[in-house]
């Protein structure tokens, strides 16, 4: 079937932006206001360190500017969203960046200037009532003190932000907007056109002429674009690199992770944990080779059902019900927040042409958050629902408890919010279905989850990590050391399976390789989730989570898990996740294999 234009989708499943602007005078008004705070900040410059009051002064309208200028960046971002070959949103959402950077180049005097302020001096005035509010951001700071550059190099590196999003912008242009993939014979033997939408649907056929047909059909798309896909990539990696050897930092994977104070030995320790589990996983795949009934198992295997004879439709209106009974856990508040989220039209549901692939979730400060789907009625995208909704949870908590300037939770806390929503959804299923085969399939997307997340997302991050450390060491990116390097995690991470050589390429179609060292934070948030949703069962006490939710960014992210119950120094966090991997593969035999 072929996708609709944005303008021919239904509104009832579409999201409503006039909560945010009106329409697009509105947002013109409210650019014009936020460029021209942005025109007064370089008047700020040199004032900071006259007073604690000047200082409180200065900060008071950076936040205000910035508050201003998010929201209008945040609306073209998500018009554009909703149909990316719109040159109207195209445009605004090229103005919205380029105001956001001017802001930012204007601004890259503050944290030179900060640490220009003696140290006592400074200390004096954060013990200060009147600066509670920024004790925070100035402390975060003040800890790159060894990371921050003189004025004029501030400056620079600020100017050089537009250029540094080139690779991610091509990228996105040309996978969601110029790629068109081919047609395929599905299992009724109807010609169908592949898209990012439906891919994964038919890489779940239990038909496997269908899913093989799609694997190749889909990924022998990106290979005749391998070269290009090489060389945006590299590019990615070549500005990671810069900015972190401008910054005197030891790597660029280093640079990622000082932003959230979180120590590179939890992301080694991640990758070695994973390491660790490799039988586990060979067992996994294994178990689905036999029941498969499969000589050999090849990667276009590893998403199929196991339990061939259980149906599991998952239309939109049921994953909203079976989304708020799951989440019953956690309150009578979070179960009106979701009704406001159905019923308010936070979330754009369905697929249609030029729309962003995939789903994400973006909070927006002083209106609600939105969620962005593209549904295709299955089991997994409810889970997928929840999954954002998680998120658009903590946006709202955070917000409403927190100070614009504090309210900004960073990717590891966020991917946590995520991921207990999904294993609570998992939960709730394993608990009240009692049909052995539907029972098994849950099981199996219960280990799927483990599968794609917990082991994924980790080879993810060593591919990132290797990548990074090649071209450090003066080795040049080219497709075929990209390609050998994804294989090999590949035949590492599932032995026992057929690497295709079709799958060496898949790197190329990650996204979130253009936000380097982002990925992790799936693995390690899937390991707390775990945690904190076996907490909330087993003691019925959501309070401490809640808690969690509501701080935003006003702390580091591993001080705030630790109010959740999870200490990811310890690397029991994500070995403890991992028996429970091995132990549901143990159940899951016991139910397919008797």
């Amino acid at each position: 079937m072929e996708l609709k234009n944005r303008n021919e989708m239904n509104p009832q499943f579409t999201w409503d932006l006039s909560p945010i602007f009106a329409d697009t005078a509105a947002w013109e008004a409210a650019f014009a206001q936020a460029a021209a705070l942005v025109d007064e900040l370089p008047a700020l410059k040199g004032t900071l360190g006259n007073s604690r009051e000047s200082l409180k002064a200065a900060l008071d309208k950076i936040a205000l500017t910035s508050e201003k200028v998010e929201l209008c960046y945040v609306y073209t971002f998500l018009l554009k969203s909703g149909d990316n070959g719109s040159a109207e949103y195209q445009s605004l959402q090229a103005r919205g960046i380029q105001l956001y950077v001017k802001m930012q180049t204007a601004l890259s005097f503050l944290d030179p200037e900060l640490l220009s302020i003696p140290e006592e001096t400074l200390t004096g005035w954060m013990t200060e009532e009147d600066m509670a509010l920024y004790r925070f951001l100035v402390e975060n700071v003040t800890r790159a003190r060894p990371h921050t550059l003189s004025e004029k190099e501030e400056t620079l590196l600020a100017m050089l932000g537009d250029a540094a999003n080139i690779p991610s912008d091509n990228f996105e242009m040309l996978e969601s907007v110029d790629m068109t993939f081919p047609a395929i014979t599905d299992e009724e033997g109807k010609e169908v056109t592949l898209t990012h939408g439906n891919f994964g649907v038919y890489r779940e056929s239990k038909d496997r002429r269908v899913r093989k047909d799609a694997f190749e059909a889909y990924f022998g798309e990106f290979k005749k674009y391998i070269h290009t896909f090489t060389s945006m990539y590299t590019g990615s990696v070549k500005f990671d690199t810069f900015f972190a050897d401008a910054r005197k930092h030891e790597s660029a994977c280093h640079a990622a992770l000082f932003g959230g104070n979180v120590p590179v030995s939890v992301y080694d320790s991640l990758i070695a944990a994973v390491h660790d589990a490799f039988p586990a996983m060979k067992r996994y795949i294994e178990l689905r080779q036999k029941v498969l009934g499969l000589d050999e198992i090849h990667m276009y295997d590893l998403y199929s059902p196991l339990v061939e004879s259980v149906d599991y439709p998952m239309p939109y209106a049921d994953a909203k019900e079976l989304v708020k009974k799951a989440l019953l856990p956690l309150g009578e508040e979070y179960q009106t927040l979701l009704d406001k989220a159905y019923n308010e039209k936070w979330i754009d549901v369905y697929e249609n042409k030029g729309k962003t692939t995939g789903a994400y979730s973006c909070g927006v400060y002083g209106v609600h958050p939105y969620v962005l789907l593209n549904y295709t009625d299955t089991l997994d995208d409810a889970f997928t629902l929840a999954h954002e909704l998680g998120h658009a949870m903590h946006s709202y908590f955070s917000a409403r408890e927190q100070e614009y300037i504090n309210a900004d939770y960073r990717i590891l806390v966020a991917e946590v919010a995520s991921t207990v929503n999904e294993v609570l959804l998992t939960k709730y299923l394993l608990a009240t279905e009692t049909d052995p085969a539907r029972r098994a399939y849950i099981l199996n997307h219960f280990l799927e989850g483990f599968r794609t997340t917990l082991f994924r997302q980790t080879l993810f991050a060593e591919f990132e990590r290797k990548a990074h450390d090649l071209h450090k060491a003066g080795t040049p990116l080219t497709a075929e050391l990209l390609n050998g390097v994804y294989h090999d995690l590949n035949a590492a991470y599932y032995q026992g399976a057929v690497v295709d050589e079709l799958q060496d390429i898949e790197w190329a179609r990650i996204p979130h390789f253009y936000r380097a060292f982002y990925v992790y934070q799936y693995a390690t948030g899937f390991s707390s989730a775990v945690a904190i949703a076996e907490s909330i069962l087993s003691t019925g006490d959501a309070s401490n989570y809640l808690k969690f939710l509501s701080t935003g960014g006003s702390d580091y992210p591993l001080e705030e898990l630790k109010i959740a119950g999870v200490d990811l120094t310890k690397p029991e966090t994500v070995s403890n996740a991992l028996k429970v991997f091995d132990s549901a593969i143990g159940e899951l035999e016991a139910l397919l294999l008797k």
